[in-house]
């Protein structure tokens, strides 16, 4: 799978939009393909492209499918991808593209024929295939996309609905290492009572029994962001604690592809609040490096990634990147 850059900027023609819209308006009175209720599968058009595929692309990802009314091909894909998205229960959305309807956004896609499914990752277009193939192989290409999304560090494992009630306790509850010191959780809102014992540990600088709380949280409960955002965080401090930070710096300058030595100093970054910096390091390394280093590199901002709350512009920012870098 190749991603490229891609912007409807610039290949639209504004004076056709009123167009766009009156065909849409049809589309809608004469009974056209509604969106999934639970929010699974969306219509997408010119208007909503950028927030609903390209933005969102960030956290989680966007299979596109273009179609038309009068596509016999695509009435025989559609159900299926409308099937697997269900099935998904919100790993990936499916964002419907009615070709035309919305025919500037097919020209920036550079449509040439229908059925065109696609996926986007991170604000980049993966490209993906052309006409109606069968279920297992749909469920093949879909399995790759996740393992792609997956190497960026995004969450696949929840539905999207406990996603959006997960995510706004993690970002509720923890904020960012800039506005947090070495030894105490950052401040916020009451902590739920199962954390009471994580930040009384961060309180008093025990920072191994910190881990172990979230640790046994994370037990009863793995899919836990808000405790998985604790113990990334405690294991920063933990492995920041333990550097001689003149002497690591002093060999990631010396060594610039030293995955490990780089590493560390994003660490120090990061844990200073220097949150662009440790990411821009890590992926100069992936950049730079190849085979099991640069994997290396990978995993190692993707367990960074981790630590801030799940949409924090760093690090929708970074995973893009890291995507234009992989693939």
């Amino acid at each position: 799978m190749q991603p490229r850059d891609f912007s409807l900027y610039g290949a639209v023609d504004l004076g056709a939009r009123q167009t766009a819209a009156q065909r849409r308006q049809q589309a809608a009175e004469s009974g056209g393909t509604a969106a999934a209720s639970n929010g699974t599968v969306i219509e997408v058009s010119e208007e909503t492209f950028n927030t609903d595929v390209v933005e969102r692309s960030r956290t989680v990802p966007i299979i596109m499918d273009l179609w038309a009314e009068w596509c016999g091909p695509c009435k025989q894909l559609s159900p299926v991808l409308e099937k697997l998205a269900a099935e998904a229960a919100g790993q990936w959305i499916l964002a419907k593209v009615d070709v035309d309807a919305n025919p500037q956004l097919s020209a920036a896609l550079q449509v040439q024929s229908i059925p065109m499914v696609v996926a986007v990752l991170g604000g980049q277009l993966v490209d993906g295939f052309l006409g109606a193939m069968p279920e297992a192989q749909v469920r093949q290409w879909i399995n790759q996309v996740l393992v792609a999304a997956e190497k960026m560090g995004m969450q696949l494992t929840a539905p999207a609905a406990a996603d959006e009630t997960d995510q706004d306790a993690a970002d509720e509850v923890y904020a960012s290492p800039a506005n947090a010191g070495p030894g105490s959780l950052p401040a916020g809102p009451p902590v739920p009572p199962a954390y009471a014992e994580a930040r009384a540990a961060m309180e008093r600088g025990d920072l191994d029994a910190a881990a172990q709380a979230f640790e046994q949280e994370l037990k009863a409960s793995p899919a836990d962001p808000v405790a998985k955002t604790g113990l990334a965080q405690v294991n920063l401090i933990r492995r920041v604690s333990s550097y001689d930070q003149a002497q690591v710096r002093k060999a990631a300058a010396e060594h610039p592809d030293d995955v490990e030595a780089q590493s560390q100093v994003a660490d120090i970054d990061l844990a200073s609040g220097r949150i662009d910096e440790a990411f821009d390091r890590l992926l100069g390394v992936v950049r730079r490096t190849s085979g099991e280093e640069r994997d290396k590199a990978r995993a190692h901002l993707v367990s960074l990634f981790e630590i801030l709350p799940p949409r924090d512009p760093h690090v929708n920012r970074a995973r893009s990147t890291l995507s234009s870098l992989l693939f």
